[in-house]
Order: structure tokens, then sequence, then C-alpha cells
């Protein structure tokens, strides 16, 4: 039997991996149903989960911006769809009969236990996914850097940013058939050449603490368990 590369990780989604399949906006419960699946089947090798979900499905606060809204009221709008979306991938999880609980960084009592980071740990150590709702509980930071910052305080082994493609390109592969894919990169290259794996907020975090950021297509079926075993997957972005 392989031996586990990683036994904790911290497992970035963006909100669009719960939105229909035709593009448009809400929650789609197959989605969630897949996503469940995939955290499913790893939780089952004994790697302790924990997500932290975006909110793009929901709201996009740059559109906001756009008419003249309030940077923070943007930014606590996004927060608070990131809990709907906690709460929509939590039930579907729940329903795949995996213990689960949600934490979030704004106060919400009656619906989730505020983020506390030693419970969080504790509930990894129980054999419980953690979702970490609430980006930060701050505006002017994007849940990419929620999801480093909670990576470096739970001690997870890698930050894995789930995407729809196999990794980290020169550029767009799905509008430049020639793109380059990279299997490595440094903190600074990523940083240096802007190739968006995270925004620079969240990389100069990850960079300073060396925690490691493997970006990983989790619609492949077998490309996140491949990577929990060492095989080379995706792009991994590290020192």
């Amino acid at each position: 039997m392989p031996q586990l590369h990683y036994n904790r990780i911290l497992l970035k989604l963006s909100g669009e991996a719960l939105a229909p399949q035709d593009g448009g906006r809400g929650v789609d419960p197959k989605a969630a149903e897949v996503l469940a699946a995939r955290i499913g089947e790893v939780h089952r090798l004994g790697v302790q989960v924990a997500v932290v979900i975006g909110a793009g499905n929901l709201w996009r606060g740059a559109e906001g911006l756009q008419r003249g809204m309030d940077r923070a009221t943007a930014d606590y709008m996004g927060m608070l769809a990131t809990m709907m979306n906690a709460l929509a991938l939590m039930d579907a999880i729940e329903r795949a009969g995996i213990p689960t609980r949600v934490q979030s960084a704004l106060e919400m009592r009656s619906v989730a236990e505020p983020y506390i980071r030693r419970r969080a740990i504790r509930h990894l150590e129980k054999g419980r996914v953690v979702i970490l709702g609430g980006g930060t509980g701050n505006p002017y930071f994007s849940t990419d850097t929620a999801a480093a910052l909670r990576a470096m305080e739970i001690g997870a082994d890698v930050l894995i940013k789930a995407t729809k493609v196999d990794g980290v390109y020169d550029a767009d592969p799905k509008t430049h058939p020639d793109a380059r894919r990279f299997d490595h990169l440094s903190y600074i290259e990523a940083l240096n050449r802007r190739l968006q794996v995270m925004d620079a907020t969240a990389l100069s975090l990850c960079m300073d603490n060396e925690m490691p950021i493997l970006v990983l297509n989790l619609w492949d079926e077998s490309a996140l368990r491949r990577a929990l075993y060492g095989e080379s997957v995706g792009t991994l972005v590290g020192a």
C-alpha cells in the first residue's frame, strides 16, 4: 500500500464549483454532490480535510464596485455568500455519510460555529471535515487569502487550489492551444509572471510561511487521490 504524502490538507474551492453547468448563478445540488464525492474519497483514505470556498456563483463584489458600491459592504456580502455555499456543501458531504462542521469567521451562532483555531484542529483530528466560511472576517481580503491564512493556522501540509484545468499555464489553454503547463513554480516566479495562481497577498503569505500550493483539476476523478500519494499531478508552487 503506498504511503500518503499529505495527511492534512486545505482545499480551496471557487464558488463556481457549485454553480450550474449551464454557467448560471446559484447552487446546483448535483455539483455539490460531485464535490462531496471527491472529498469523501480522500477522507476515506484517512486524510484530514479542511475546505475554504468562495462565493462567485452567488455574488461578485466587482460588479457592485462598478456601480459605486462601498468596498467593505461588497466584501461583507461576499462573506455571507460563502456561508450559503458552506452550508450547501456541508449538507452534501453529510448526506454522503461523513461528519462535517462549518465554522464562520463572522459570528452567526444559530447557523455555524465561530471559527476557533484549536476547535477546528480538534474536529480534524476526530475525522470530521471542516468547512471554513466567512473569508477572513475582514473586508479587503479574498477567499484565496483566507485559504492561505487558514492553511497555516491549522498546520496543513499543503494548500490545494481546485480548478477546472490540470495546472498552471503561461497562457489560457482554452484560447492558446500551444500554452505551456508548469510542473513546478517558485513563489517568486508565480508572482513575477502574474500567473493568477492565487492573488498576490495569498501567494506572499504562503511564501513567507513556506506553505506549498498545489493547483490541480478536481474534476479529474483520480487527480486529487494521486496527488495525495505524491504523484506528479498539476502544478506545485513552492520554495
